[in-house]
């Protein structure tokens, strides 16, 4: 709950487009907060932040990291940053690589649930990407986090910090 890092894909269906935002937290690569839409507004920046906001309770001077996006830089996401206490930080513009746990994120998830399946409906298409990321979080392990999950690995730390408490 110190560095988030956020952005938006798109899984095509039948019925169109539809968007995903996701906020990761960089500690241990557990995506907080999601959103999933028929469009790309800022509210659906806005309301995968909120997410994250209520499940994680985050101390002020939180840094959520994103792209130059339009949604990232509106007055709404920008002002609800603020309202949060949050500090918002910016990748340069046109590189991708300052987002890259992020950009990783989304490779592992198309390539696990998206490429190869065709969609009847943005219904379906969300249950396939909301059962990946259940299973990102839960079951999926990470070399960088010692071949933990993001959940065992952030259980592991909490225990630590328990430990070392008492």
């Amino acid at each position: 709950n110190q560095l988030w890092s956020g952005d938006i894909t798109y899984i095509q269906t039948d019925e169109g487009w539809l968007y995903l935002a996701a906020v990761i937290d960089l500690f241990s690569r557990q995506v907080v907060g999601w959103s999933l839409q028929s469009h790309m507004q800022a509210s659906l920046v806005k309301d995968a932040l909120t997410m994250a906001l209520w499940r994680r309770r985050p101390p002020p001077g939180l840094i959520f990291h994103s792209d130059r996006g339009s949604q990232y830089c509106s007055h709404e996401v920008q002002g609800a940053l603020k309202d949060w206490g949050m500090r918002s930080s910016m990748s340069r513009k046109g590189n991708c690589w300052d987002n890259a746990p992020t950009e990783s994120f989304w490779g592992r998830l198309k390539t696990a649930s998206v490429h190869g399946c065709k969609f009847a409906t943005r219904e379906q298409a969300g249950q396939a990407v909301m059962d990946w990321m259940a299973f990102y979080n839960h079951r999926r392990l990470h070399s960088s986090l010692g071949y933990l999950s993001p959940m065992q690995y952030e259980q592991r730390w909490y225990e630590a910090q328990r430990k070392k408490a008492a």
